[in-house]
């Protein structure tokens, strides 16, 4: 009843099927993964948001990388702006996706322990992307900043693309690395600050705060991933489905009685023969009178 599945149509429709199965379950667990890397993540940003300040030389050194369990700890400088090395960080949006530039400045820390890179907020782009734009100058004299800490940003990381023959003092991403290579003198420190209060509280227009990150959301990650397996479920069902289809309908065709043969064209033909011999037989009774 069965030997149809050796047909060739059935030999490709089942190693699909069997292929199919650990790929889906394969693309599940990855969905599953990214979830729990989200949860994680919500967890260590939530955790250090809520943490009391520290000061950022106990976080950070020059040429440090910043651990991935120390980003968005509350860290806090006191010192001043250097806003002759201050740049502008390209292609940055706001929470309405609107296009601008991050302005990142140096902070020379009082204690001559180094300087550390900034971020002191987000301004809108102008017409002209060409020159550097019109940015809120920074506050003047000693100061103490408070953000969080961030990790060097860096291409594979964020998958910006790092441009050069940018306009001067225009730059892609904040990398304290870069940052010393293109003129800042002295020590600086890894990675950067994300700017959230400065004391005492600045005069003036400043650049907008860049948001915190959401940390309560945990995305549609293990939605898709239970979705995967449910597809890896459903695939044997849908193969045994058509199978059992295929077996009955092979069945039905096979218990179909042939169609009857019939005298009805040979009983036609001797009615047409006859109908021929009577046309003849008047035809030659006719000539005859005639004659």
């Amino acid at each position: 009843m069965y030997r149809f599945l050796l047909t060739r149509q059935w030999v490709v429709l089942t190693l699909v099927a069997i292929l199919l199965i650990p790929v889906m379950i394969k693309l599940g667990f990855w969905q599953y993964h990214r979830h729990e890397a989200r949860v994680a993540r919500n967890e260590l940003v939530a955790g250090n948001l809520g943490a009391a300040p520290v000061p950022v030389r106990e976080l950070s050194g020059p040429g440090r990388d910043i651990p991935r369990a120390d980003t968005w700890r509350r860290v806090s400088g006191t010192g001043t702006y250097d806003a002759a090395h201050e740049v502008v960080v390209r292609q940055r949006t706001d929470e309405d996706g609107q296009q601008g530039y991050f302005v990142v400045t140096p902070l020379r820390l009082a204690d001559g322990s180094g300087t550390v890179l900034v971020n002191r907020g987000w301004i809108p782009a102008g017409n002209d992307l060409t020159t550097f734009p019109d940015v809120p100058k920074a506050p003047a004299g000693e100061l103490t900043v408070t953000g969080y800490l961030r990790a060097d940003e860096t291409t594979s990381a964020s998958g910006i693309r790092d441009r050069q023959g940018l306009p001067d003092r225009q730059v892609m991403l904040i990398n304290s690395e870069q940052q010393a290579a293109d003129g800042l003198t002295g020590d600086v420190l890894g990675g950067y600050i994300q700017l959230t209060a400065t004391a005492p509280k600045p005069g003036g227009k400043q650049p907008q705060p860049v948001a915190e990150p959401d940390h309560s959301s945990i995305g549609v990650h293990l939605a898709y991933a239970i979705q995967w397996w449910i597809f890896a479920a459903a695939v044997p069902f849908g193969w045994w489905v058509l199978v059992r289809r295929e077996r009955r309908d092979r069945a039905e065709r096979a218990a179909a009685p042939a169609p009857e043969e019939t005298d009805a064209p040979e009983q036609t033909d001797a009615a047409d023969t006859a109908d021929a011999a009577d046309t003849t037989a008047a035809a030659a009774a006719q000539h005859a009178a005639a004659d």
